[in-house]
């Protein structure tokens, strides 16, 4: 984690009850698998892989409500691709199963999640938090790029995506080099992760992964945190100020204010107050929680002004 890397975590889980079941479904049918939950179902055309459709404006799957045992009965009669739950919080979709397969590397606090289907591909993407993910049953494949590849993947709007996240417009399986020319620079800086039930894989912060499923039956559980979620303002929502105010002003100026973050928000230079007290350096120095609240909402009010 301080190397700010991923890592492949063999046989982590490999003692759960779940990954030591001789049949999954049986295993998941010995809890109450009433609850309804959103089951994606890819179109005949999509191959498994949840994407846009025609345009930016439609995507490639339907979105229907289904208890969870339908699904996990589906699963097992060898279904077509692309069928799957996605981020289901396990304490209400699957209550019990926490407890019987838990996961000591993580705060107690931090829910575990399960991803569920058959054989689907789930574009390219980057989540803002830590992620441990934990193969319980099929195959999976993880294709990961660190965060300065983001210019060579090629995104997507972030206004309208198939999961919340933006996504590489890159088909890896059959990559249009004349419109995505850069993806082979970005694959020979990628790292791949070939997982088997019982084996896991930390993922860490922004970094894009692209995800396999590669048998019938898959179950995935992985736990997402962010030890900086407390912040006053999430970055995105600088990212976003920062594209509508930065973005199209000259050159010059642009060079200018990237001179300026480098300096006081990266510490390119390292610590840009060093040469006043600590009681001087108001904010552009450590910024208290109060202090932090304060300028949110001072920002907040300048923005609706400006609206």
């Amino acid at each position: 984690m301080p190397l700010g890397q991923p890592a492949i975590l063999r046989g982590l889980v490999a003692d759960w009850p779940a990954v030591r079941a001789p049949s999954i479904g049986d295993y998941l049918r010995r809890f109450d698998l009433s609850a309804q939950t959103e089951v994606l179902i890819g179109s005949p055309e999509s191959d498994g892989r949840f994407f846009y459709g025609d345009d930016f404006g439609v995507m490639n799957f339907q979105k229907r409500s289904a208890a969870l045992g339908a699904l996990v009965e589906r699963l097992e009669q060898a279904p077509l691709p692309g069928l799957a739950a996605q981020a289901l919080a396990i304490a209400q979709a699957l209550p019990g199963f926490a407890a019987e397969n838990r996961l000591d590397l993580v705060d107690p606090a931090v829910a575990p999640r399960m991803w569920i289907g058959s054989r689907v591909t789930v574009a390219c993407h980057y989540d803002t938090m830590r992620n441990i993910a934990c193969v319980v049953a099929g195959q999976r494949r993880f294709t990961l790029f660190p965060p300065d590849q983001v210019g060579n993947l090629y995104v997507g709007p972030y206004e309208s995506t198939p999961a919340g996240t933006p996504v590489s417009l890159v088909d890896f399986d059959a990559p249009d080099l004349t419109r995505f020319p850069r993806f082979p620079d970005a694959l020979a800086a990628a790292q791949t992760a070939e997982l088997a039930p019982g084996d896991a894989l930390y993922i860490p912060y922004i970094w894009w992964h692209h995800v396999r499923s590669l048998d019938a039956f898959n179950l995935l559980v992985n736990y997402w945190w962010n030890d900086a979620q407390d912040a006053a303002l999430a970055p995105l929502d600088c990212f976003v100020h920062a594209l509508l105010a930065l973005r199209d002003l000259p050159d010059e100026q642009r060079a200018a204010w990237r001179a300026m973050f480098d300096h006081f928000v990266f510490h390119g230079d390292g610590e840009p107050m060093a040469h006043l007290p600590e009681a001087s350096r108001g904010v552009l120095g450590g910024v208290a929680p109060d202090r932090a609240r304060a300028m949110a909402a001072q920002l907040g009010r300048m923005l609706a002004a400006k609206g």
